[in-house]
């Protein structure tokens, strides 16, 4: 099993950002100082352009929506296919021998 790597906390990736927009040291510099990946800090700055419309892309609370959406509707599919079974049952317990 893989270990998905952590979360790193808002306020810690809004301040990453916020250093690498500066401009003052190499990307690899200020992924090094704040123990991140280069990778790990491109991606904060992609996200962070995104969420500030500097840049086309789905923003947190758009991709957001969907997903509860979808926690919402499953139960109610499971739901409907209990009541369809027990319409189903009862339906063909009630039909005349």
């Amino acid at each position: 099993m893989t270990n998905a790597p952590k979360a790193f906390p808002k306020e810690f990736r809004r301040d990453v950002v916020a250093v690498a927009r500066k401009g003052e040291a190499p990307i690899s510099r200020i992924a090094k100082d704040f123990g991140i990946s280069e990778s790990c800090l491109q991606r904060c700055l992609k996200v962070a352009d995104v969420e500030d419309g500097a840049r086309l892309g789905v923003t947190q609370a758009d991709s957001l929506e969907p997903r509860q959406a979808k926690k919402r509707i499953r139960p109610l599919e499971q739901e409907v296919e209990v009541l369809r079974r027990a319409a189903a049952y009862l339906s063909q317990a009630s039909l005349p021998k």
